[in-house]
């Protein structure tokens, strides 16, 4: 009896917006293992994959990536603006924050774009600015910082890149209304989602 000959995979790679962490990596993960889809590489905003489209179509999975909130990116510009999302997040969130790398350096370095470019396509796209994204993502690490209650204020403003715990202070303030000194004394703020920022 003749082999079975190997159905033909399609292989895609496939940009989302939404995926703001690795609890995201390991959802898709799961719910992407299914027959007829095989997962090649999942990471922040993309998903390398083969199919079988007599098993699994390609709208059957931007269905199931929806289901869960996601959203599947065509155009260049917003994909960069994704990439761009994540690098931020994994700067500020998923790593030991170097307070001696400026964002603008980062960003510079990572993508070989000026920043002024990138600024500019991100406010374009987003209805937010670059720096206010920034921001608000630097709050929300400090509101972790404080809540795990390991280190000081001082060490906090330091790790994340604030000059004094008076500007890290200013700045809370602004975004959150709440002064840090009183965060700390009794944290009622409630964290953000990340991608509710």
């Amino acid at each position: 009896m003749p082999a079975k000959k190997k159905a033909a995979q399609l292989k895609k790679t496939i940009h989302v917006k939404n995926m703001v962490c690795n609890c995201c990596i390991r959802l898709l993960r799961k719910e992407l293992a299914i027959d007829g889809i095989t997962l090649h590489n999942i990471k922040l905003g993309t998903i390398e994959l083969s199919h079988d489209p007599k098993k699994v179509t390609l709208k059957t999975i931007h269905g199931m990536l929806e289901e869960f909130g996601f959203e599947i990116i065509i155009d260049k510009e917003k994909i960069l603006i994704e990439q761009i999302k994540q690098a931020m997040i994994e700067l500020i969130h998923n790593s030991t924050y170097n307070s001696m790398v400026r964002n603008s350096d980062y960003l510079v370095e990572r993508f070989e774009m000026s920043y002024p470019y990138i600024s500019s396509l991100f406010s374009k796209h987003e209805n937010i600015t670059l720096e206010k994204f920034t921001i608000l993502h630097k709050i929300e690490k400090v509101k972790e910082l404080i809540q795990y209650g390991d280190l000081t204020l001082s060490e906090i403003a330091y790790i994340m890149g604030y000059s004094s715990v008076q500007y890290l202070s200013t700045q809370f303030k602004s975004v959150t209304g709440v002064s840090v000194t009183d965060y700390k004394a009794n944290p009622v703020l409630e964290r953000k989602a990340l991608d509710n920022l």
